[in-house]
């Protein structure tokens, strides 16, 4: 069954192409509201989730990928028209590809992998949005954050690969417990 919150999260992934199509016509004022729709409807599916208390496997899975997509989509193409640092877009792409690897892994060495994005995490996410959706307005006119972007672009890296560490610590430590609970 398909929930009111699951619909929007799938509507967050509908909205990728639209963002790309932008990015790739330099439309940034457009990409820029099509991002931030992605954003706030990030926090609306999350709400009305809770709220109806309609949570699904679909949408814990979903959501992430929903986000993540976004992020790394906009990440890429800002990257490639030469607004966003390589260095912070190959921070951001390695540590979602170590992540990814990381619960395949686990999944297949160990059991099934139930994601719970810790603190960090979710502050990493809403600061990768933040600065994105910076980038976004800038490019497009909407604000003049120039003199902002590099510090910016420096605390993301630093959540980046905090949060990275954190996830690669938090199960190992998970997978060395479970096996060592096993061969017992």
């Amino acid at each position: 069954m398909l929930t009111a919150p699951n619909a929007i999260t799938l509507l967050r992934v509908l909205l990728i192409p639209v963002l790309v199509y932008f990015l790739a016509q330099q439309r940034f004022a457009y990409a820029f509201l099509v991002f931030m729709a992605a954003g706030l409807s990030d926090l609306l599916d999350g709400f009305l989730a809770r709220r109806l208390g309609q949570f699904s496997r679909l949408g814990a899975t979903l959501d992430p990928v929903a986000d993540k997509l976004n992020i790394l989509c906009a990440a890429v193409a800002l990257a490639w028209l030469g607004l966003m640092p390589l260095w912070l877009t190959a921070a951001i792409v390695l540590r979602d590809l170590v992540i990814v690897s990381g619960a395949v892994a686990y999944h297949f060495m160990v059991g099934r992998v139930e994601m719970a994005p810790t603190l960090l995490s979710k502050v990493n996410t809403f600061l990768e949005f933040g600065v994105i959706g910076t980038v976004l307005a800038n490019a497009g006119g909407i604000v003049d954050a120039g003199p902002l972007l590099f510090p910016l672009f420096g605390v993301v890296f630093v959540t980046v690969a905090a949060s990275g560490i954190q996830y690669v610590w938090v199960w190992s430590r998970k997978a060395v417990r479970q096996a060592r609970g096993a061969s017992q």
